[in-house]
């Protein structure tokens, strides 16, 4: 079982175009898509399943990508707290799925309720800072949790010890030229984290 977090520093960053970047290029996994949102979009249940490919949601843009199912989950926000209920939605999620299923989300505050093996940020400008005031405050939360930062470039490089925080190991920066498109280093980097005996 393989499962990769991502996660995002603002509205638009561009997490969904990374997931299937991701999808496509670790294709042999057959990666489940979840994309985890606060918002209600209208759904009859928390856990909406797509089953058309396309462009016309970013849940088909999964299944376009070549993910086996990808899934729309509206985590209810709580009376006290700005944070998603995610605990209550992944008790729902988690029966439908059979053991050594792998899992790729789109969320940034899924990295703290389940043990993903990579936990990727992308950052919003391609540096060593972060300076943003609007980013969110789910990926203020999440950046100690994250293995590893990815920003939009000009040109595929990697800067190894790209951010340093507090009490924590440098985490490399992947620059990518295309969100869509993972560049060999960064593969290179994410499969030996990643379950070698992926769901067939």
């Amino acid at each position: 079982m393989a499962i990769i977090a991502v996660g995002g520093s603002t509205r638009g960053a561009g997490k969904t175009t990374l997931v299937c970047g991701l999808i496509a290029a670790l294709a042999e996994f057959r990666w489940v898509a979840v994309k985890i949102s606060t918002d209600e979009h209208g759904l009859p249940k928390p856990i909406w399943e797509e089953k058309q490919p396309g462009w016309g949601s970013d849940t088909a843009r999964y299944l376009s990508a070549g993910a086996s199912r990808a899934f729309l989950a509206s985590a209810a926000v709580g009376a006290h707290s700005d944070e998603p209920d995610l605990p209550a939605l992944l008790d729902e999620l988690w029966p439908h799925f059979g053991r050594g299923t792998n899992f790729i989300f789109e969320s940034n505050s899924i990295a703290h309720h389940v043990r993903a093996d990579v936990c990727l940020m992308i950052h919003a400008i391609p540096g060593r800072e972060l300076p943003l005031p609007e980013r969110k405050p789910s990926f203020v939360a999440a950046v100690g949790l994250a293995d590893a930062m990815v920003a939009l470039a000009q040109q595929d490089e990697v800067m190894p010890d790209g951010l340093c925080l507090l009490g924590q190991e440098p985490k490399p920066i992947f620059h990518l030229a295309d969100l869509g498109r993972i560049s060999p280093p960064l593969l290179a980097w994410l499969r030996p984290l990643l379950d070698p005996s992926p769901h067939s």
